[in-house]
């Protein structure tokens, strides 16, 4: 193979090493010149069958030396390829990360940004691969769309609980009979309880806001760049490579405070879509510059919440404020101008209830997922 096949070839297992499937074209390959160099390409292969490894199975299937592997490991962690963190046991464990939801994109754009000419090609690079996939993704709409509608919920919603307002708790209606609510032990619906569960902490910038800040298309809602959390190995890793750093409890309720006042929406992950599971991450989402938004994304949105919200006419003074932060257009004017809400949109964050002057809106607890399609194409 010449150098270009290999990339290629590159190309195909990180796009199956999970996260959105990738056009493996030209833009893809100049991608990947900048993260893996020429002699790391055939490393990246012996990923193909297997994206997470032991030492042991990751000598088998490279052929290398453990100490050639730990110094490659080193290297492409650094640029966020590789993930490098021992597992329950204690067994360190070697991950291919894919490029992007949550990879190399993540953990490039995560960090400090030299703002250099590379970084800049980078940037450049990435836009250009995105608008391939939106028009992958657009000419497909009908084979590719529904497929994508029946994934699992990427991220969750953690919800705002405090009116900002009125310096007082929003209401919470427990409600049963929401579809897909059921008895479970359910994770942490506050932030104060979700970072109460951590030790290890790591801030680092918001990738979405730091990439286009490099576009020159800053974001509108917010100035606020490190609003990235990860926790526990996640954050071990994160901080070890120079992504983010570690902080405290207390400096991390600032940061999640202030991205409420702006306006945030909280999203936490966990590992494989699985919620039983404790959180790596929470992202502090706007609506412009995020790929997991409305206004942005290419594939659907696939989110899953315990609340929706509920509006009390009674209270209503038809302001409209709901409205206008509204992440996923759900809020809307009545015409007796009183607001409401479009149950299939709600994402359940709280943010309407964060900023309604009169706490006209609650929430209804109940676990439902929400599942929001990208526009389709206008007929030609």
């Amino acid at each position: 193979m010449n150098s270009d096949e290999k990339y290629k070839k590159a190309g195909e297992v990180i796009s199956a090493a999970g996260g959105t499937p990738l056009p493996v074209n030209d833009t893809l390959i100049s991608l990947l010149k900048h993260f893996i160099m020429e002699d790391e390409v055939d490393f990246i292969a012996a990923f193909a069958e297997k994206k997470s490894q032991t030492m042991d199975q990751l000598k088998q299937s490279s052929g290398l030396t453990e100490e050639e592997i730990n110094k490659k490991v080193k290297d492409l962690a650094g640029r966020g390829v590789i993930f490098n963190q021992p597992n329950s046991k204690g067994v360190m464990v070697f991950r291919l990360l894919p490029l992007f939801n949550v990879g190399t994109f993540e953990y490039k754009f995560m960090g400090k940004l030299e703002r250099s000419e590379r970084d800049k090609e980078i940037s450049a690079l990435f836009s250009k691969l995105f608008v391939d996939l939106r028009a992958l993704v657009q000419d497909n709409y009908d084979l590719i769309v529904p497929m994508l509608m029946n994934a699992p919920p990427v991220d969750r919603t953690v919800p705002v609980l405090e009116n900002k307002s009125k310096k007082e708790p929003v209401k919470i209606v427990i409600n049963e009979k929401i579809e897909g609510a059921r008895d479970r032990i359910v994770p942490a619906q506050k932030v104060e309880e979700l970072i109460a569960k951590f030790d290890e902490i790591a801030l680092g910038h918001c990738f979405c806001r730091h990439y286009k800040d490099m576009l020159g298309t800053p974001c509108k809602q917010t100035k606020e760049r490190e609003t990235c959390f990860t926790f526990g190995k996640s954050a071990r890793f994160t901080s070890e490579q120079g992504f983010s750093r570690m902080i405290t409890k207390e400096e991390a309720l600032k940061v999640l405070k202030k991205a409420e006042d702006d306006g945030l929406v909280h999203k936490a992950y966990h590992p494989n879509f699985d919620t039983s599971k404790d959180e790596t991450s929470i992202c502090n989402c706007c609506r412009c510059c995020c790929a997991n938004a409305v206004d942005s994304m290419i594939a659907p949105i696939t989110n899953t919440t315990n609340f929706l919200s509920m509006v009390n006419e009674d209270l209503c003074i038809g302001c409209g404020k709901c409205v206008k932060v509204c992440h996923t257009y759900a809020a809307y004017l009545k015409d007796n101008k009183k607001a409401g809400r479009k149950e299939e949109l709600c994402i359940g964050c709280g943010i309407c209830a964060h900023f309604c002057p009169q706490n006209a809106i609650s929430l209804i607890e109940g676990e439902r997922i929400v599942k929001i399609p990208p526009p389709k194409p206008k007929a030609k």
